[in-house]
């Protein structure tokens, strides 16, 4: 069987690679096809160039004048999906949603709430992702990482810290390249049929159809972040081409012609509006990565 080379992109804009379809180019962007290519490249990457992870770009803002130095994306290659004793193994590069069928297909009951993470793996790790009452790291028992030297490691649950959408790591410039999933057996039936009905809410809840990142803002303890944006007159706001969506109105979504420097603009808008008019300080869940435009 041939291995596909290592594909390293000059000058790569990176629209193609997050869900908001905005921001700027690359100054170099790598697609692995495996782990030991990964690992061959980061052996030689200069300490001193900027280095970044990325998977779906599902939960990320890449500003319009791009990201210097080196985009490592990580779904095309990392797609390994097994059971591995009574554990569930999955690679960053899955998809969360498949990683939801998987367990069920398989009579896990438990990981059904990540059919509804519209994003990878290795990004659900990094930010603690849930939705629907569930958290990534509920079920974590061992994580895979790779450090920026091309070292990999397997690292148990307790070396981590994780919290409402944030992991602490203990280790600076590593990155997550899977994980062992600890989901309890149970009714592999009822968690389809679960998981079937998470995605008819969200289908009929969310702007599936429009470029967005998911929710913009974290749930404030006791209360949604939907319903203090629409509370305050927000919903159908408009900046350039980005807005907030008038079917959840913690998604900003991108009309088709939207910058990331609108997006991030409507982003500070929203938030400065409803800590006026609620009191509240809203946090963002989206990631901003990289240079604004410097307009002369």
């Amino acid at each position: 069987m041939t291995t596909a080379a290592l594909q390293v992109l000059q000058h790569e804009p990176l629209t193609r690679y997050t869900s908001w379809r905005v921001g700027g180019v690359a100054d170099q962007l790598v697609l692995a096809d495996n782990v030991a290519q990964l690992q061959q490249f980061l052996q030689q990457l200069p300490a001193s160039e900027p280095l970044t992870f990325i998977g779906l770009g599902s939960n990320l803002l890449v500003r319009d004048g791009g990201v210097r130095g080196t985009v490592v994306v990580m779904h095309q290659a990392l797609q390994q999906l097994e059971m591995q004793g009574e554990r569930v193994y999955a690679d960053a590069g899955v998809t969360c949603a498949k990683l939801a069928r998987f367990a069920a297909s398989h009579d896990r009951a438990g990981a059904e709430f990540m059919a509804g993470i519209p994003g990878t793996v290795g990004g659900a790790l990094a930010m603690n992702a849930g939705c629907y009452g569930g958290e990534t790291w509920q079920w974590v028992d061992q994580v895979k990482t790779i450090h920026r030297s091309g070292a990999v490691q397997v690292r148990d649950r307790a070396e981590y810290q994780p919290v409402y959408r944030h992991v602490t790591h203990p280790v600076a410039d590593e990155w997550f390249l899977g994980g062992w999933f600890a989901v309890p057996p149970g009714d592999g039936k009822a968690s389809a049929e679960k998981i079937k009905q998470l995605l008819a809410k969200r289908l009929a809840s969310q702007p599936l159809n429009m470029p967005s990142a998911g929710s913009t803002f974290r749930n404030p303890e006791g209360d949604f972040a939907a319903r203090l944006i629409e509370a305050s007159g927000l919903k159908g706001t408009t900046i350039g081409g980005a807005q907030v969506s008038e079917k959840h109105a913690n998604f900003i979504v991108n009309l088709g012609h939207a910058s990331a420097a609108d997006i991030e603009a409507l982003i500070a808008r929203v938030k400065a509006t409803v800590h006026e008019k609620q009191g509240v300080e809203l946090i963002q869940e989206v990631k901003v990565i990289g240079e604004s435009v410097t307009k002369v």
